[in-house]
């Protein structure tokens, strides 16, 4: 094994039950990398990370460790002593270390991550649960960091330490988030683990987004070519006599081989299909707060706020953790009494709540239970469905239909739970962190859905760009009980939130030219455009070979991207793998500059 391999799983099969989550898989860990780790619910992602880590065995093929290798796993929910302090859960007494330098080490790691090393874990919030699971994985030093859905019950300022705590970590890692931004800017590499297979693409998940098109484009043409030879084939072994024929046995070989070939093909699953059983309109005003205030003892989380909610809107309710986020919510919908001002609510408000404990889940009752109690039958904007065919829209099969909720898995009942909101008519959604749990496919129908939705949105989200794709307002913690409303999502929100404090005179001159030419020249009026001149000959015709030119360079990246998605070249030709990542990287760059000189000619054709 190469020294800067990790990892190595060679033709690896696991199963639960009859479904295969890793059929003949291959994939490779290198030092250094990054991965996120991409798929849908149940395709058996947290399953990979177990073997990686030698929780569990496969059924079938090899895994190959580097030796010496430390692994370090964060679950998704850490579990931790109540009873114990932080500092005595980091510090981990459990795995019998004898480094008399350990405490020190350990108290210098909570200092770096502010980690409030004296407070007993019952105390904490879930996101410093999550941080302090974090930091017990870090103080090990492993080679390889293993995250599941890290970023569920971490605020905002709690994602950004993250992206900033992996993006200088000189181990390799594996995560497992549905956070776009997130896997955007940490990740150097994405890996899908889709059908049983494990496909590796180069890059952030914004490149991976762009190369799977390609490949998904390249797979539908090799299954329709391999159809059409298969139907070729069969209508000849129908003809009967030319197929008996000695000289044809071979024919008659290959086609049995092409339908268990086919049988095995294991096809694309379907997507949820996601739609809303909408109510009668609400009237035009949803609910209006006039200086509400609410305060639990001496700590004020909504201090003398005022807004308006009007029927059609889709409202972001983001803070940090602990902010009073969920507070807000019921005062809006009059769950809660303020301790002061008024709340007026608006006439046929109908609420559909998606809470995100997923408390309204019975544990013992079944999954048609659940959706519809009692009836076989649920009308669906306007059609009426049975109730089978309903759980079929969130991919959940008939021979489920009668399992108990406290068989899903947490993706699973977040499908259920938003299938159960759904089916029920409505004119208000809450939404309190619905994106935990749920995967890229199907986070992606959601904001659809919710952009076509006629009725009123509340959302209250941590993730960035589920924000950006929804709501058309912000509502926003300013702190001390202060909340403010703007126009836009996340992004919106950044740009016109307070500026931070004016940082100090030192921090100015690090990023102060010294070239005081240049200083000036950045203080100076832009100059005054020049004329631009028309086309030349031999640049009309470089704009017309353009665009053959660039649809070549793509081309070649569709070609290039294809061979990345294999996972048995990380493990037999890595230097090919770099060879190829320098090529993907090179193409990149010519893109771009082909991109740009068609858009500067353009413009200089279009000038007067």
């Amino acid at each position: 094994m190469a020294n800067n391999t990790l990892i190595t799983l060679t033709d690896v099969q696991l199963a639960y039950g009859h479904h295969p989550l890793l059929d003949h898989a291959d994939f490779v860990i290198q030092e250094g990398e990054r991965i996120g780790l991409i798929g849908r619910n149940g395709a058996g992602k947290s399953s990979l990370l177990r073997l990686l880590d030698g929780r569990n065995v496969p059924d079938d093929g090899d895994i190959a460790r580097n030796s010496g290798l430390t692994v370090a796993t964060v679950e998704q929910e850490p579990e931790l002593d109540e009873d114990a302090t932080v500092f005595e859960v980091v510090l981990d007494r459990d795995d019998d270390h004898e480094d008399w330098q350990r405490p020190s080490l350990v108290q210098s790691l909570l200092e770096r991550l502010g980690l409030p090393g004296d407070a007993r874990i019952s105390e904490l919030s879930g996101g410093m649960r999550k941080r302090v699971a974090l930091a017990r994985a870090l103080a090990n030093e492993p080679d390889l960091l293993l995250l599941d859905e890290p970023t569920n019950h971490l605020d905002f300022n709690g994602i950004a330490w993250l992206e900033d705590l992996l993006r200088n970590w000189r181990g390799a890692a594996i995560i497992i988030t549905h956070d776009r931004r997130f896997l955007d800017a940490i990740t150097t590499r994405i890996v899908e683990l889709d059908r049983g297979k494990l496909l590796s693409f180069p890059g952030n998940f914004s490149q991976w987004q762009e190369r799977k098109a390609q490949w998904l484009e390249s797979e539908r043409l090799e299954n329709a070519r391999f159809d059409k030879l298969l139907a070729q084939e069969e209508v000849w072994i129908r003809k009967g006599v030319e197929a008996r024929r000695t000289r044809n046995e071979g024919r008659v070989r290959r086609l049995e081989q092409l339908r268990v070939d086919r049988a095995e093909r294991r096809d694309r699953l379907g997507n949820v299909s996601l739609a809303i059983a909408e109510g009668k309109r609400s009237g035009k005003l949803v609910a209006e707060l006039e200086n509400v205030s609410k305060a639990f003892g001496e700590r004020v989380v909504i201090r003398e706020y005022s807004t308006t909610l009007m029927r059609g809107d889709r409202i972001g309710i983001i803070g940090p953790n602990g902010a009073g986020k969920t507070t807000l919510l019921k005062i809006m919908l009059g769950e809660l009494a303020p301790d002061s001002g008024t709340v007026r609510m608006g006439t046929n408000v109908s609420v559909a709540y998606f809470d995100q404990m997923r408390a309204q889940l019975d544990e013992n009752a079944t999954l048609v239970d659940i959706i519809n109690p009692g009836s076989e039958w649920i009308e669906i904007g306007g059609t009426r469905k049975h109730v089978m065919s309903y759980l079929g829209d969130f991919l959940f099969s008939p021979a489920r239909a009668g399992s108990p909720v406290s068989s899903l898995s947490g993706g699973e009942r977040a499908r259920l739970l938003l299938a159960r909101l759904f089916a029920r008519p409505t004119n208000v959604l809450v939404l309190d962190e619905p994106t935990n749990d749920l995967d890229i496919e199907t986070l992606e129908l959601l904001e659809e859905l919710l952009q076509e939705y006629t009725g009123t949105v509340l959302l209250v989200s941590h993730d960035r760009a589920f924000l950006n794709n929804v709501v058309t307002q912000t509502i926003a913690s300013e702190g001390d009980g202060q909340w403010r409303d703007y126009v836009g999502g996340y992004d919106e929100w950044v740009a016109q939130r307070p500026a931070a404090p004016t940082p100090s005179s030192e921090a100015n001159k690090s990023v102060r030219p010294t070239n005081p030419s240049s200083e000036s020249a950045a203080l100076a009026p832009p100059a005054k455009p020049a004329r631009v001149a028309k086309l030349s000959s031999w640049e009309q015709r470089e704009l017309q070979e353009l665009p053959d030119t660039i649809a070549t360079i793509e081309a070649r990246q569709a070609a290039l991207s294809a061979r990345l998605a294999d996972g048995a070249l990380y493990r037999d030709a890595p230097d090919e793998v770099e060879r190829i990542n320098a090529e993907l990287a090179t193409l990149d760059t010519q893109l771009e500059e082909k991109f740009a000189r068609w858009e500067l000619l353009e413009a200089r054709r279009g000038n007067p």
